[in-house]
């Protein structure tokens, strides 16, 4: 089981954006993670008319290593370290290494929240 997930908020505490938060977008490997709005580099890019893209230079996200971020308590306002939890029925849980609450059962807790703002079923 892997410690982040898509969809986590994270910290970044080493590199160029230490400090920053970030959602995780897209997980490359077990080791490298893309986070919205960090590690952005600039790449020239080529104009295709095939695709209807312009060329110039743009900023792109780039991959960081999953020791460079730890996860993002929102109680605590705080990083916070990622345990693994094996519960009675053989099911494996994350939770917060400082208060020990379960990560999952809070991210849904936000994902129904935000599902009634929205009033989507």
């Amino acid at each position: 089981m892997n410690r982040l997930k898509k969809g986590d908020q994270v910290y970044i505490i080493a590199g160029k954006d230490k400090g920053k938060l970030g959602i995780i977008s897209q997980i490359i490997n077990d080791e490298r993670i893309l986070v919205d709005g960090i590690n952005l580099a600039k790449k020239h890019v080529k104009p295709n008319p095939n695709k209807n893209e312009t060329g110039g230079i743009v900023e792109k996200e780039m991959p960081i290593h999953v020791s460079n971020a730890m996860i993002y308590n929102s109680k605590t306002k705080k990083a916070d370290r990622v345990g693994i939890l094996k519960l009675k029925d053989d099911k494996k849980v994350r939770i917060f290494k400082s208060t020990g609450e379960q990560i999952d059962l809070w991210v849904l807790d936000c994902k129904k929240f935000i599902m009634k703002k929205l009033k989507i079923h």
